[in-house]
């Protein structure tokens, strides 16, 4: 819960939630430079919070409807995955996964974890071709 305690105070307000305004600063200008950003376990929340008046981010924390509410009334839509399954928003080059967010073995949470970094990387790909 790092990120939804010293990035924002998520972990304390829930839905109520503010971002750390440097956090958001720092989520809104990548957001704006249409840089890619990839989130896992509570993060996707965080970022959804950050951008919160600015984009509808899709997201996922895996199957947590208690987050997947507090995203949804920060302006974003919560995608239910598995621990080996990615969030993928093409319009805001976000991809995402649950990681720690479910109770599953490491094996299934690494590949979700290795799937949100290669695309990641696939979207910083496809950006820089396009500025060429």
């Amino acid at each position: 819960f790092g990120v939804a305690k010293n990035f924002s105070d998520l972990a304390f307000k829930g839905a109520d939630a503010t971002a750390d305004v440097e956090f958001s600063r720092v989520v809104r200008d990548f957001h704006a430079a249409q840089k890619p950003i990839g989130a896992i376990c509570i993060a996707p929340a965080v970022v959804a919070l950050a951008l919160k008046g600015l984009a509808t981010p899709t997201v996922t924390i895996g199957d947590c409807s208690g987050t997947a509410a507090a995203i949804e009334s920060f302006g974003g839509k919560h995608q239910v995955c598995e621990s080996d399954e990615i969030a993928v928003d093409e319009t805001n080059l976000i991809s995402s996964c649950s990681a720690y967010m479910r109770d599953d073995s490491l094996a299934l949470i690494a590949k979700g974890i290795e799937k949100v970094v290669a695309q990641t990387l696939a979207f910083a790909k496809k950006n820089k071709s396009k500025a060429a």
